[in-house]
Order: C-alpha cells, then sequence, then structure tokens
C-alpha cells in the first residue's frame, strides 16, 4: 500500500463536499493520500453503520468504500477545478462492473480501513479501477472495478 501522510489531507464534514453520497450511506471520513493514478481513504467502522451486522462491516459496506474512495478521488480533483473562483461539483459515478472481488476479512466495529485504489485507465466517462482495503497493514478486500461517470 502507498505510504500515506501522518494526518488525513481532508476529514470530516469536509469529505460530505467531496462526494455526492450522503449519511447513512457515506462510507468513507478521511482523505490520506492522493496523487495522479493513487488515491487512499480511511474509514471508521461504527457500530450503527448500516452495513454493520452482528459486530462486522459486511460484504457491501466494503465494495461501497472502495468505490466510494474512487468518488473521493474524483470530487478532489474537481475541487482543484475552479471556474470562475467556484471549485467544481463532484461528479456522479455508478459501478458498472466489479471483478476478481476477494474479500479476506470482515473488519469489526471500530476498525479503521485503508483503502487504495489505483487507475488503471480512463476511457471517456470510464474508469477501470484497481482497489484493495486493509486493516492494521492485514487484506480485507480487493477487487477491480469500472466506473462510470455522469458528466
Amino acid at each position: 500500500m502507498t505510504e500515506v501522510l501522518t494526518q488525513p489531507m481532508i476529514e470530516g464534514a469536509a469529505i460530505s463536499a467531496l462526494i455526492p453520497q450522503k449519511s447513512p450511506i457515506e462510507m468513507v471520513d478521511k482523505l490520506w493520500f492522493n496523487d495522479e493514478r493513487t488515491t487512499v481513504s480511511g474509514f471508521t467502522v461504527k457500530e450503527d453503520n448500516i452495513f454493520c451486522k452482528d459486530g462486522y462491516f459486511n460484504e457491501p459496506g466494503i465494495i461501497e468504500n472502495i468505490a466510494q474512495t474512487a468518488a473521493i478521488r474524483a470530487g478532489y480533483m474537481a475541487s482543484l477545478l475552479m471556474k470562475d473562483g467556484i471549485p467544481g461539483t463532484p461528479p456522479v459515478g455508478y459501478i458498472g462492473a466489479i471483478k476478481k472481488l476477494v474479500i479476506h476479512q470482515l473488519p469489526k466495529a471500530g476498525a479503521e480501513l485503508k483503502t487504495e485504489i489505483t487507475v488503471q485507465q480512463v476511457v471517456f466517462d470510464v474508469t477501470l479501477i484497481s482497489g484493495r482495503s486493509t486493516v492494521d497493514g492485514e487484506p480485507v478486500a480487493e477487487c477491480e472495478m469500472k466506473i462510470f461517470l455522469k458528466r
């Protein structure tokens, strides 16, 4: 996994401005790192999360976390594009396909996921990413996703 900063670049309420998803579907709460191909997010799993059951964060939440890491990337990049002094609006994205999904473990409530996505290819409004989530350096999940952006 990419080496990240000791403090998040962006966290808390500022994250909500970067993604179209809103509570209770927000599955990211920190932006740790972003460069031309890679983005690393953080997410602390809360017991009352809609994807938590019996104290564990389940598969749909993990998948949504990977997709929202791509959403943070798109929103952060849009926020850097100023038009008349106003930052760009985060684009809405849709998962078009998920391939090679492997769930290694379900994180416990209270755990912090670190999710890294790497852009493999961009063709028009379609982005192919690879994603990998960990907790304390231990693998949680990995997959490839095809994401369609609505512009």
